[in-house]
Formats: structure tokens, sequence, C-alpha cells
């Protein structure tokens, strides 16, 4: 088993994680959001999107997404002084998602636009998950990292 780890003190060389969430208080989804990642190299991509995270979920210790639509890669992730486990799934649900769960916070599930996505249909997906309404409009404001 592969483990990674990125040391606290690490220098950020990850650009921000590129995600649109749904406004808080708007009950219970079965999609939270959705995430952008740059590349298929999940170890690469988790940690900015953890951090990006963080303020609203948490301490995400779980993640599981859909071995298909990722490089192969750690079971397990140090991010510090914490362990973040890793599911690769064959048959998840959906093959554009992944699941993070926090403990005391709950479940956080996002929609992944494969990163070779155009970014125009990129940000209009993006827009689509993260508003209430499904229409679009409010995905870039305060609930997104983009970069």
């Amino acid at each position: 088993m592969t483990i990674i780890s990125v040391p606290p003190s690490a220098p950020q060389r990850s650009l921000p994680a590129r995600f649109a969430l749904l406004p808080q208080g708007t009950g219970l989804h079965r999609i939270d959001g959705a995430w952008w990642p740059r590349t298929r190299h999940l170890a690469a991509e988790l940690p900015p999107l953890l951090e990006g995270l963080a303020s609203r979920w948490g301490r995400i210790t779980r993640v599981t997404v859909d071995a298909s639509m990722w490089n192969a890669g750690p079971h397990r992730l140090v991010l510090g002084r914490r362990v973040i486990h890793i599911s690769r799934s064959a048959g998840m649900g959906h093959r554009h998602t992944v699941c993070l769960l926090s403990l005391g916070t709950g479940r956080c599930d996002l929609l992944v636009i494969p990163p070779d996505t155009p970014a125009e249909r990129a940000g209009r997906l993006m827009a689509d998950a993260s508003c209430t309404g499904g229409g679009g409009g409010r995905g870039f404001g305060t609930h997104t990292a983009a970069g």
C-alpha cells in the first residue's frame, strides 16, 4: 500500500482548488456542489480541495472516488498529522462524484468535472451544481475557490 505524506511546512506549490458549493442552509441535497480538478492525480488534487473545504466541512478524514476516473494512487494521504483514507470504488454509484466524510460535520458529495473539460463548459456545470434552482448564476460567488 502506498502512502503519500505532505509535511505541514511544505511550500504550497499547488494552485487553489476550483470548486463551487451550494449555499449553506439550503437543506440536504444529493450533490453539494462541484469540483474541477486540474489533473487525474488524486494525491495532488486532494490537498488544495480539503484546504478549501475546511472552513465549511471541517477535518475530512475519508474520501471515496470511482477508480475509473483517477490515475492509480495511494489509499492513504498524510497531511501534516492528519491521515486521509481514500477508497477507490469500481462502481461507487456515479463515476463523476467524490464523497468526502468529516467526523462531526457529515458528508459532502461533489460532482467532479473532468480536468480536460473546456473552461466555459466547466463554468456552466459548476454554476448549475452550486445553484439551488439548478439554473446557474450562483456558481462563482462566495462559495467558490477558483484558480
